[in-house]
């Protein structure tokens, strides 16, 4: 990823406006930021999230609180607790999301 035309900034999370995302189960909060061609997200999963669809965009993800669950089109699945993240370039690998008991997450895409 080369980042360009970026001046340092700020961003207090907390005077974002939260966007709704419903998932097949539960929701998504998302507080977005655009940043030229980079979306900074940070999102809240509810309790009993479970993706809605297969998602083939590229992420760099950091676990901040909770569980998150994601699970790749081949059967694969990966648990990530707080201070954990992964990694995957578009259209590389269909991913999902799911969290029993809820999820913060940071998201860079």
């Amino acid at each position: 990823m080369k980042i360009s035309d970026l001046p340092f900034c700020t961003v207090d999370w907390s005077e974002v406006q939260t966007t709704e995302h419903a998932g097949e189960h539960g929701m998504a909060y998302w507080r977005t930021c655009r940043f030229g061609a980079i979306r900074v997200r940070m999102v809240e999963y509810s309790p009993g999230y479970l993706a809605d669809h297969w998602c083939t965009k590229g992420h760099i993800l950091f676990c901040l609180s909770g569980r998150l669950e994601t699970e790749l089109s081949d059967g694969r699945r990966f648990v990530l607790t707080p201070g954990m993240s992964y990694q995957v370039a578009d259209d590389a690998e269909p991913h999902r999301s799911a969290t029993a008991t809820g999820a913060t997450l940071f998201v860079v895409d």
